[in-house]
């Protein structure tokens, strides 16, 4: 244990230390719980005892049980944006190739319990978007934020492959994002990710009939 410094008494120390801790342990538990559960479900009492907190370390952290829906929407984007990130579909040389890859590591997470796999945001967003402007507009963020990841390489396959069309790489991104969180709620609905699996290679398939490239190198399955 660290030794003291100044006059700061014992008890005071260990509550500073441990703040972070306690929220970072809401945090994790809301991503977790509200997705099994749904956010309207999903009480503060629950999110605390999934934490190992006390109620009172929940309002010293957040004010409202909508403000940690706030804080878990942008710790959603922050935990997947890292995955994401160090993904191996970023490795292929075709920029559609990419793109395709990403669908394909999509589909290789649906696995295990629907509420395993779905979105933290997505389930938000269908619940709160009248409700609550706040978290609807924090779910915005991340699944917006998340399309954008896709925009580049979006971009750069169609400028090697000469294309003009009537739509934006923008618009095709946030596609993406619609047909996943469709595919979601009919996971959610069938009580299997077989479904889902499925809209995810329909939606290759639309990609590569948009780019005429379904010969085009893509990372394996």
């Amino acid at each position: 244990m660290a030794a003291r410094t100044g006059k700061a008494p014992a008890k005071q120390t260990a509550r500073q230390t441990a703040k972070p801790d306690a929220r970072a342990k809401l945090l994790d538990a809301a991503l977790n719980v509200i997705r099994a559960k749904g956010y309207a479900a999903t009480s503060v009492d629950e999110l605390c005892a999934a934490a190992g907190v006390t109620k009172g370390a929940f309002f010293h952290h957040f004010k409202s049980k909508e403000a940690l829906g706030v804080a878990a929407a942008e710790h959603w984007s922050a935990t997947t944006g890292a995955m994401f990130a160090g993904a191996p579909y970023h490795e292929a040389a075709d920029p559609l190739a990419r793109v395709i890859g990403y669908v394909r590591f999509r589909k290789s997470l649906l696995t295990g319990g629907v509420s395993e796999f779905t979105c933290l945001a997505g389930t938000m967003v269908q619940e709160a978007h009248e409700t609550s402007p706040a978290i609807r507009d924090a779910c915005d963020r991340s699944i917006s934020g998340h399309a954008a990841t896709l925009e580049a390489d979006i971009e750069a396959a169609m400028h090697e492959r000469g294309m003009r069309p009537d739509w934006s790489a923008k618009s095709l991104a946030l596609h993406t994002q619609a047909v996943l969180q469709g595919a979601f709620i009919l996971a959610k609905a069938k009580g299997s990710a077989e479904m889902a699996a499925d809209s995810a290679d329909h939606l290759i398939r639309y990609i590569e009939l948009l780019f005429r490239a379904t010969d085009a190198p893509t990372t394996g399955e």
